[in-house]
Protein backbone atom coordinates (compact mmCIF):
# COMPACT_ATOMS: atom_id res chain seq x y z
CA UNK A 1 0.00 0.00 0.00
CA UNK A 2 2.87 2.20 0.83
CA UNK A 3 4.08 1.75 -2.55
CA UNK A 4 0.95 3.93 -4.09
CA UNK A 5 1.30 6.58 -1.65
CA UNK A 6 4.76 7.13 -3.07
CA UNK A 7 3.98 8.07 -6.54
CA UNK A 8 -0.23 9.32 -5.67
CA UNK A 9 -1.08 11.49 -2.89
CA UNK A 10 -4.50 13.27 -3.37
CA UNK A 11 -6.72 10.40 -2.92
CA UNK A 12 -10.11 10.64 -0.71
CA UNK A 13 -10.39 8.58 2.50
CA UNK A 14 -12.69 6.15 0.74
CA UNK A 15 -10.40 5.54 -1.97
CA UNK A 16 -7.30 4.75 0.62
CA UNK A 17 -9.92 2.57 2.24
CA UNK A 18 -10.32 0.75 -0.95
CA UNK A 19 -7.01 0.20 -1.92
CA UNK A 20 -6.24 -0.78 1.31
CA UNK A 21 -8.69 -3.71 1.77
CA UNK A 22 -7.25 -4.92 -1.46
CA UNK A 23 -5.14 -7.39 -0.04
CA UNK A 24 -6.78 -9.11 2.19
CA UNK A 25 -9.41 -9.30 -0.60
CA UNK A 26 -7.36 -11.05 -3.39
CA UNK A 27 -5.46 -13.17 -0.67
CA UNK A 28 -9.21 -14.70 0.08
CA UNK A 29 -10.10 -15.09 -3.31
CA UNK A 30 -6.90 -16.11 -4.40
CA UNK A 31 -6.81 -18.87 -1.98
CA UNK A 32 -10.14 -20.15 -4.01
CA UNK A 33 -9.37 -19.34 -7.62
CA UNK A 34 -6.05 -18.95 -8.65
CA UNK A 35 -5.81 -15.51 -10.68
CA UNK A 36 -2.46 -13.65 -8.81
CA UNK A 37 0.59 -16.56 -8.89
CA UNK A 38 1.58 -17.07 -5.41
CA UNK A 39 4.69 -15.64 -5.67
CA UNK A 40 3.13 -11.98 -6.57
CA UNK A 41 0.80 -12.30 -4.15
CA UNK A 42 3.11 -10.27 -1.83
CA UNK A 43 3.60 -7.72 -4.39
CA UNK A 44 0.21 -7.20 -5.59
CA UNK A 45 0.84 -3.32 -5.02
CA UNK A 46 3.72 -2.89 -7.01
CA UNK A 47 2.74 -5.56 -9.63
CA UNK A 48 -0.04 -5.67 -10.53
CA UNK A 49 -2.01 -2.33 -8.69
CA UNK A 50 0.94 0.58 -9.10
CA UNK A 51 1.48 -1.31 -12.57
CA UNK A 52 -2.31 -0.77 -13.61
CA UNK A 53 -2.07 2.85 -12.24
CA UNK A 54 0.53 3.65 -14.92
CA UNK A 55 -2.49 4.55 -17.36
CA UNK A 56 -3.63 6.97 -14.22
CA UNK A 57 -0.87 8.79 -14.41
CA UNK A 58 -0.74 9.17 -18.36
CA UNK A 59 -4.65 10.91 -18.25
CA UNK A 60 -7.13 12.04 -16.41
CA UNK A 61 -10.18 10.37 -17.66
CA UNK A 62 -13.29 12.58 -17.41
CA UNK A 63 -16.31 11.56 -15.74
CA UNK A 64 -18.91 9.74 -17.94
CA UNK A 65 -16.30 8.62 -19.63
CA UNK A 66 -16.71 4.76 -20.79
CA UNK A 67 -14.07 2.03 -20.86
CA UNK A 68 -13.41 -1.46 -21.95
CA UNK A 69 -11.03 -3.61 -20.30
CA UNK A 70 -10.26 -6.35 -22.70
CA UNK A 71 -9.11 -9.80 -20.93
CA UNK A 72 -9.38 -8.03 -17.38
CA UNK A 73 -8.36 -11.86 -15.45
CA UNK A 74 -8.50 -11.01 -12.02
CA UNK A 75 -9.49 -7.20 -12.41
CA UNK A 76 -6.16 -5.16 -13.72
CA UNK A 77 -6.06 -2.59 -14.56
CA UNK A 78 -9.72 -2.20 -14.23
CA UNK A 79 -10.46 -2.44 -10.88
CA UNK A 80 -7.50 -0.13 -9.24
CA UNK A 81 -8.44 2.34 -12.11
CA UNK A 82 -12.30 2.42 -10.99
CA UNK A 83 -11.27 3.06 -7.57
CA UNK A 84 -8.75 6.16 -8.94
CA UNK A 85 -11.70 7.35 -11.09
CA UNK A 86 -15.16 6.66 -9.55
CA UNK A 87 -17.13 9.22 -11.86
CA UNK A 88 -15.99 6.80 -14.91
CA UNK A 89 -17.91 3.68 -15.92
CA UNK A 90 -15.11 0.69 -16.65
CA UNK A 91 -16.86 -2.51 -18.05
CA UNK A 92 -14.16 -5.48 -17.53
CA UNK A 93 -14.10 -8.28 -19.81
CA UNK A 94 -12.69 -12.08 -19.84
CA UNK A 95 -13.74 -15.07 -21.44
CA UNK A 96 -13.10 -17.23 -18.62
CA UNK A 97 -15.93 -17.05 -16.04
CA UNK A 98 -14.44 -17.73 -13.07
CA UNK A 99 -11.78 -15.10 -13.01
CA UNK A 100 -14.66 -12.75 -13.53
CA UNK A 101 -16.39 -14.13 -9.94
CA UNK A 102 -13.38 -12.89 -8.83
CA UNK A 103 -13.43 -9.61 -10.12
CA UNK A 104 -17.06 -9.17 -8.73
CA UNK A 105 -15.86 -10.37 -5.92
CA UNK A 106 -13.71 -8.05 -4.93
CA UNK A 107 -16.09 -5.29 -6.22
CA UNK A 108 -18.71 -5.82 -4.39
CA UNK A 109 -16.31 -6.12 -1.30
CA UNK A 110 -14.97 -2.65 -1.85
CA UNK A 111 -18.13 -1.08 -2.66
CA UNK A 112 -17.49 -0.21 -6.32
CA UNK A 113 -20.54 1.29 -8.36
CA UNK A 114 -18.73 2.28 -11.75
CA UNK A 115 -18.03 -1.65 -12.31
CA UNK A 116 -19.49 -4.21 -14.58
CA UNK A 117 -18.52 -7.47 -15.83
CA UNK A 118 -19.41 -9.58 -18.81
CA UNK A 119 -18.44 -13.30 -19.53
CA UNK A 120 -17.39 -13.24 -23.17
CA UNK A 121 -14.48 -12.45 -25.66
CA UNK A 122 -13.96 -8.80 -26.76
CA UNK A 123 -14.53 -9.73 -30.90
CA UNK A 124 -17.75 -11.20 -29.70
CA UNK A 125 -19.63 -8.14 -27.71
CA UNK A 126 -21.62 -6.24 -30.66
CA UNK A 127 -23.53 -2.41 -30.71
CA UNK A 128 -21.49 -1.14 -28.08
CA UNK A 129 -19.15 1.55 -27.77
CA UNK A 130 -16.66 2.66 -25.62
CA UNK A 131 -14.27 5.72 -25.36
CA UNK A 132 -11.36 3.77 -24.66
CA UNK A 133 -9.87 0.22 -24.29
CA UNK A 134 -7.53 -1.08 -21.75
CA UNK A 135 -5.84 -4.02 -21.81
CA UNK A 136 -2.61 -5.59 -19.38
CA UNK A 137 -0.58 -8.35 -20.82
CA UNK A 138 -3.69 -10.11 -22.44
CA UNK A 139 -2.13 -10.78 -26.19
CA UNK A 140 -0.07 -9.46 -29.16
CA UNK A 141 -0.62 -5.70 -30.14
CA UNK A 142 -2.29 -6.56 -33.80
CA UNK A 143 -4.80 -8.82 -31.98
CA UNK A 144 -5.64 -6.51 -29.24
CA UNK A 145 -5.71 -3.58 -31.58
CA UNK A 146 -8.10 -5.88 -34.02
CA UNK A 147 -10.18 -6.53 -31.15
CA UNK A 148 -10.60 -3.01 -29.70
CA UNK A 149 -10.75 -0.94 -32.74
CA UNK A 150 -14.26 -1.81 -34.07
CA UNK A 151 -15.59 -1.45 -29.79
CA UNK A 152 -14.29 2.76 -29.66
CA UNK A 153 -15.94 5.45 -30.94
CA UNK A 154 -13.66 7.90 -32.87
CA UNK A 155 -13.36 10.94 -31.08
CA UNK A 156 -11.31 13.06 -28.80
CA UNK A 157 -13.07 13.48 -25.66
CA UNK A 158 -9.83 14.56 -23.40
CA UNK A 159 -6.46 15.37 -23.54
CA UNK A 160 -5.58 11.73 -25.12
CA UNK A 161 -7.34 10.77 -28.73
CA UNK A 162 -9.72 7.77 -28.13
CA UNK A 163 -8.27 4.54 -28.51
CA UNK A 164 -6.64 1.58 -26.56
CA UNK A 165 -4.33 1.75 -23.80
CA UNK A 166 -2.08 -1.44 -22.84
CA UNK A 167 0.60 -2.23 -20.50
CA UNK A 168 3.05 -4.73 -21.78
CA UNK A 169 6.72 -6.22 -21.45
CA UNK A 170 9.78 -6.67 -22.95
CA UNK A 171 11.09 -5.99 -26.13
CA UNK A 172 8.28 -4.94 -28.37
CA UNK A 173 10.28 -4.25 -31.67
CA UNK A 174 9.27 -6.84 -33.62
CA UNK A 175 5.42 -6.85 -32.20
CA UNK A 176 4.87 -3.23 -33.37
CA UNK A 177 5.90 -3.71 -36.51
CA UNK A 178 3.49 -7.10 -37.34
CA UNK A 179 0.90 -4.50 -35.54
CA UNK A 180 0.89 -2.27 -38.69
CA UNK A 181 0.11 0.59 -36.02
CA UNK A 182 2.46 2.87 -34.56
CA UNK A 183 1.50 3.67 -30.88
CA UNK A 184 2.61 6.42 -28.63
CA UNK A 185 5.01 4.62 -26.54
CA UNK A 186 6.21 5.42 -22.59
CA UNK A 187 8.37 3.58 -20.23
CA UNK A 188 6.36 3.12 -17.14
CA UNK A 189 9.93 3.33 -15.45
CA UNK A 190 9.93 7.03 -16.44
CA UNK A 191 7.03 7.41 -14.71
CA UNK A 192 7.10 5.02 -11.57
CA UNK A 193 11.02 4.52 -10.58
CA UNK A 194 10.79 0.80 -9.78
CA UNK A 195 13.00 -2.14 -10.64
CA UNK A 196 10.13 -4.39 -11.82
CA UNK A 197 9.26 -1.99 -14.51
CA UNK A 198 12.48 -1.44 -16.14
CA UNK A 199 11.26 -3.65 -19.60
CA UNK A 200 7.32 -2.49 -19.23
CA UNK A 201 5.89 0.43 -21.00
CA UNK A 202 2.55 1.81 -21.40
CA UNK A 203 1.40 1.92 -25.42
CA UNK A 204 -1.50 4.25 -26.50
CA UNK A 205 -3.36 3.47 -30.57
CA UNK A 206 -5.62 6.07 -31.39
CA UNK A 207 -8.65 5.25 -32.80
Amino acid sequence: MEILLKYFSDFTETQLQQFAALDELYRDWNSKINVISRKDIDSLYEKHVLHSLAIAAVIEFKPGTQIIDIGTGGGFPGIPLAIFFPEVKFHLVDSIAKKLKVVEGVAAGIGLKNVTTQHTRAEEIKNRKFDFAVSRAVAPLKELWQWSKPLIKKGNTQELANGLICLKGGDLTVEIFESNVRPYMVAVQNIFNEDFFKDKHLLHVTA
